[in-house]
């Protein structure tokens, strides 16, 4: 295909099982996809080795990993040394917001991302938040990404011009963890490369236990598939 043509579009990569679905699903719709990571001192930064095993399987026009150190806020269990939660019941998780929530995380990752799709002139951003099988995390609700939305048009120099009208687009919003994992296997991605463990061991096995362990454990059984990164580790 003749990328030249293909409508650009910046890609939030973590290399978890949300953001390579998410992924997959840019590149179903036409997109030329380039590819926004983030090393931020994350504890679990093994994720990053695998957004760059997705992006490479993926095929994206460019991946480029942001470095920024969210350790100087802490305020998580993700950056800061606090405890992961572990073998917490669905209720429990979405009681309220769990210690692995990182202060404006996504306000931040967007930021970048629409920098980002501004010098490429591209008018969609893909993040694969999602509101249905989440930890309660308040910048994965649709009513963060409306208000995001609507700020990036306010915000940038193409959009004030005209040139461009900046989207967010959500395809994972409203699927369970069970359906994204059923679309990430009819779009044939290999998802033994993704990475979704909070707090992985020394050489980056999942813990089980966490609750992105567990959330992704409950799509894989509940859509009748075993997760193939297990096998593999």
């Amino acid at each position: 295909m003749d990328t030249r043509s293909q409508p650009r579009a910046v890609c939030l990569l973590s290399g978890g099982l949300d953001s390579t679905t998410c992924l997959a699903i840019a590149r179903a719709q036409g997109f030329d996809c380039y590819c926004l990571s983030f090393d931020y001192g994350q504890r679990h930064r093994v994720e990053l080795e695998a957004a760059e095993r997705v992006a490479h399987s993926l095929g994206v026009r460019e991946h480029r990993t942001a470095r920024i150190d969210l350790r100087v806020f802490g305020g998580s269990a993700l950056t800061a040394a606090i405890d992961v939660p572990k073998d917490r019941g669905g209720a429990e998780m979405t009681s309220g917001i769990p210690v692995t929530y990182v202060p404006a995380r996504n306000t931040i990752f967007l930021s970048f991302a629409l920098a980002y799709a501004e010098v490429i002139e591209a008018e969609h951003i893909f993040i694969g938040v999602n509101a249905i099988d989440y930890s309660g995390y308040p910048d994965c609700r649709s009513e963060f990404i409306a208000a995001f939305e609507n700020m990036a048009n306010l915000a940038t120099k193409a959009a004030v011009e005209g040139r461009t009208h900046l989207k967010i687009d959500t395809p994972l919003l409203r699927m369970t963890k069970a359906d994204i994992v059923r679309t990430a296997v009819e779009l044939g991605v290999d998802l033994s490369l993704t990475h979704s463990c909070y707090d992985p061991d020394a050489q980056g096995r999942p813990c089980g236990h966490c609750d992105s362990c567990i959330l992704r454990a409950k799509g894989f059984a509940e859509a009748g598939l075993a997760d193939p990164a297990l096998s593999s580790t």
